[in-house]
């Protein structure tokens, strides 16, 4: 009986659709290669517009004298603007520019922050203590460059009373105004009322903050360790005083009674 699966192609280690792990880094490695720039001698026009390493504009000049200028110079050419007639190209380090612009890949992937919504249920009869609690962890979300979307949910007969819910929404927001400002007015989802709170600094900044305050800290604490430390030491090195010997004493003691003696005559 003849199959009714279409036919695919098998790799090296029979296992068709999925590629073996040889043929994936060899795919991994052409990719980049294809998103790379042409280079040296892999730039293969006749003429080309040459940038000189500071920017400079050098002109129009035949590939062959800008290779030699680039190995006079101990650089490489490296083509910035394919699409240009003629391509153009700039004398660089790209060993160097390549690490650069990693460096840069890297250091915004770590300073990139997406903003979360957090959420903070109220009930509409809170008591004050709780109110407090929840209205500080809702700071700490603001602070810490996240949106907040504070919930009040009615029970039973409080529905008949949105009008409250509102009023303790809007208490909430006026409260928090140096920390965030209403992006969405109350509005009521069924047994639900929300308002969204958006933080007045963008995550990345916030979180470079709290960075600097927990390295302001950290110094702080260690400043405080050292001086605890020399003192105690300086404590440790002092010498301490001789106590008194009795025959001191009594000699003290028979000294003063001479002094006195010889007053009285």
């Amino acid at each position: 009986m003849r199959s009714l699966l279409p036919w695919w192609p098998l790799c090296a280690c029979g296992q068709g659709l999925f590629a073996c792990p040889g043929q994936t880094v060899e795919l991994q490695r052409r990719s980049e290669i294809i998103n790379e720039p042409r280079i040296n001698e892999r730039i293969r026009v006749p003429e080309v517009r040459l940038v000189g390493p500071q920017g400079e504009q050098v002109g129009i000049v035949r590939i062959e004298d800008a290779l030699r200028l680039a190995q006079e110079a101990d650089l490489d050419l490296v083509e910035v603007a394919a699409n240009s007639r003629p391509p153009v190209v700039k004398l660089m380090d790209y060993g160097k520019f390549k690490y650069e612009a990693a460096v840069k890949a890297r250091e915004a992937r770590r300073n990139q922050a997406n903003t979360e919504v957090k959420e903070m249920r109220f009930r509409l009869k809170i008591d004050e203590h709780d109110y407090e609690t929840k209205k500080g962890h809702v700071i700490r979300f603001l602070k810490g460059g996240d949106k907040v979307k504070v919930t009040i949910m009615f029970r039973g007969r409080e529905q008949s009373r949105p009008e409250m819910g509102r009023r303790l929404l809007l208490k909430l927001a006026s409260e928090l105004e140096e920390f965030g400002i209403v992006e969405n007015a109350p509005s009521q989802e069924g047994r639900n009322m929300s308002l969204v709170l958006g933080p007045l600094k963008k995550k990345a900044e916030a979180k470079e903050e709290q960075r600097q305050a927990r390295e302001a800290k950290k110094a702080a604490d260690s400043q405080i360790r050292s001086e605890k430390e020399a003192a105690k030491g300086s404590r440790a090195a002092a010498p301490a005083e001789a106590p008194e010997t009795a025959d001191e004493v009594v000699e003290v003691a028979e000294t003063e009674e001479a002094v006195e003696a010889t007053a009285g005559e």
